[in-house]
């Protein structure tokens, strides 16, 4: 019982990266067409957004240990804690959320010079194309990033308070000695608030409604004197904030390199297809249910039955979805015949 609800917790808070970069790359799809392999390398901004944030916060000095009394000894101490002692360092603690906060306006910005700069010129070419440039451009941001910051995972942690694990045995009333990492929790309920988000503003406002309405017809709306085309951009940047937010939450959980974004990015485009493309409740529900089977798959039970199955079940359910129903599981009729 305690395993099964282990890998139910896994299963989730996988899912959950899954869903949110999955559902940027739909959104952007859906909205103008664009088949966005550049997609995960926003995932890989976002994560390093925080890492700059916290580059930043600790800018040091060097100053006199006073622990040291027989001989003269110096250390290396954040301005921060300098200026504002315990303050200072809590801020430091806290520096995944506040790098949040940095990171919203960031990522619509580079989501917004991306779509003006690059992608609109690609709109009505083939989708190979649109692969083969923002497949490009996703290795140009990689290569960047690593010149900056080099090629090693640089380890970022969540604030103190929730660096332990969370008694969800306790949490749930269960007499089961059960605990999870309280960081992977707070992914998962924040994954969910997003995603919440992104749907709430798509169907109960008026702009949103607005988009929707251009995904479905966008010649009728611009018919009715809407510029359609400024509120996909202003889309695309949300899929980028989207897509950053999920990014730098992850630093939390493994510490970010260059490559992160295309870790992910394989199996997000898997989970969208599976989904069905240009479907954004199809994104979601698909990346919980792979992030499902991909955590009961790592089962040590059922790896000893079927060896490397973990590793490989994702893409197996992909062949036999697009045998059963090729547009996914959730895909509108039409959508990769536009």
């Amino acid at each position: 019982m305690d395993a099964i609800l282990l890998q139910i917790l896994n299963g989730l808070d996988k899912g959950g990266a899954y869903a949110l970069i999955a559902l940027g790359l739909t959104l952007t799809f859906g909205t103008l067409g664009v088949v966005n392999f550049a997609h995960g390398a926003l995932f890989m901004l976002g994560a390093f957004c925080v890492v700059g944030v916290q580059q930043l916060l600790t800018i040091s000095e060097r100053v006199r240990d006073e622990s040291i009394t027989f001989f003269e000894a110096y250390i290396e101490q954040p301005h921060l804690v300098s200026w504002f002692g315990d303050t200072g360092a809590a801020i430091i603690d806290w520096v995944i959320p506040i790098s949040l906060l940095v990171s919203i306006p960031i990522m619509l910005l580079v989501g917004i010079l991306m779509e003006r700069g690059l992608i609109r010129f690609f709109y009505k070419r083939p989708h190979a194309e649109q692969i083969l440039v923002t497949f490009g451009l996703a290795i140009v941001l990689a290569e960047i990033i690593k010149a900056w910051f080099g090629a090693n995972p640089i380890p970022v942690q969540p604030p103190e308070i929730v660096r332990g694990s969370a008694d969800i045995g306790a949490i749930l009333g269960l007499d089961a000695n059960l605990s999870y990492p309280w960081w992977r929790l707070i992914y998962l309920v924040s994954s969910v608030l997003i995603i919440g988000g992104v749907f709430a503003f798509l169907n109960l406002t008026t702009y949103g409604m607005v988009v929707r309405a251009g995904m479905a017809d966008r010649e009728t709306v611009q018919l009715l004197g809407i510029n359609i085309q400024r509120r996909f951009t202003i889309v695309f940047g949300l899929a980028a904030v989207v897509a950053g937010l999920a990014g730098a939450l992850y630093t939390g959980i493994q510490p970010p390199n260059y490559n992160i974004g295309m870790e992910f990015l394989v199996l997000s485009f898997v989970v969208v297809v599976v989904g069905g493309m240009g479907s954004l409740p199809g994104a979601v529900a698909a990346g919980f249910l792979l992030g499902m089977l991909q955590s009961f798959a790592s089962l040590n039970e059922v790896k000893s039955l079927l060896p490397g199955i973990d590793q490989v079940i994702i893409y197996l359910v992909a062949v036999v979805v697009l045998l059963t129903r090729p547009r996914g599981l959730l895909g509108r009729k039409g959508v990769m015949e536009a």
